[in-house]
């Protein structure tokens, strides 16, 4: 479906609590990236904020776009964002993931500590339009980095635990401007037979969290089933995009 929808055409699944319990800690995200376990990396970026770009940026320019819980996201500096004139902010656990991006997108680079947030630091690309926090998503609202016009939230909400979803939502409005865009994927597959991560999100949960600021549509719901998926013990798995606007 390609068609631009409301919150409440979309259809939802009833197991909304089966993975309420279910936590990863920072440590054993970061061990993902120690042993490569990041199958949630998309080497040539998103197809569907491809697709949807436009609607996205607006036509504007010199845009702030925030990507939550980064990784090397290869958007961040293709033609989407930085290459376009936008300025990027990412947050991200691992520095090893950061470190990759940088070498990757041969990007010279550098680094300082982050003042009042032990082991913390911040990665900036010599260019000055990429900057990217080396911390907790949560301890980010604390070194003053502004608010954004754009977000691309894709495998950020997905990946927080459960329990921490209210604060995960609460944290990244907090650091919007007025006007702004902010476009999640989130994956929807039964619950029952694959703990996650990514984390199912239902519908439900979408306008719990952002209801009460945002305005909801459903972009795209796409069937996204891979042969990797198999050894989840599932047999479907659909990714459906949502663009929240301010109200």
């Amino acid at each position: 479906m390609n068609d631009t929808r409301t919150l409440l055409d979309i259809e939802e699944c009833p197991d909304t609590e089966v993975q309420k319990n279910q936590a990863l800690t920072l440590e054993e995200w970061q061990d993902k990236w120690v042993n490569h376990k990041i199958g949630f990396h998309k080497e040539q970026g998103h197809p569907l904020l491809k697709k949807h770009l436009d609607t996205f940026l607006k036509g504007e320019s010199g845009l702030r776009v925030f990507f939550p819980l980064c990784g090397k996201a290869v958007e961040m500096k293709w033609y989407e964002f930085a290459d376009l004139g936008h300025s990027v902010v990412g947050v991200e656990i691992s520095e090893l993931g950061i470190r990759e991006f940088f070498m990757e997108q041969n990007l010279s680079y550098s680094e300082e500590p982050i003042t009042g947030i032990p082991g913390a630091k911040v990665f900036k690309s010599h260019s000055g339009n990429i900057s990217l926090y080396c911390c907790s998503i949560f301890d980010l609202p604390r070194t003053n980095i502004g608010k954004f016009d754009r977000i691309w939230d894709r495998g950020a909400l997905v990946a927080v635990n459960p329990r921490d979803r209210k604060c995960y939502a609460d944290t990244v409005l907090s650091l919007l401007r007025k006007g702004f865009h902010y476009l999640v994927s989130v994956v929807s597959y039964d619950p029952t037979k694959h703990a996650g991560p990514p984390f199912y999100v239902p519908d439900a949960e979408i306008k719990r969290l952002f209801g009460t600021i945002c305005n909801i549509y459903c972009l795209e719901n796409v069937d996204a089933f891979e042969e990797r998926h198999k050894s989840w013990g599932i047999d479907y798995f659909f990714e459906k995009l949502y663009l929240l606007t301010e109200k």
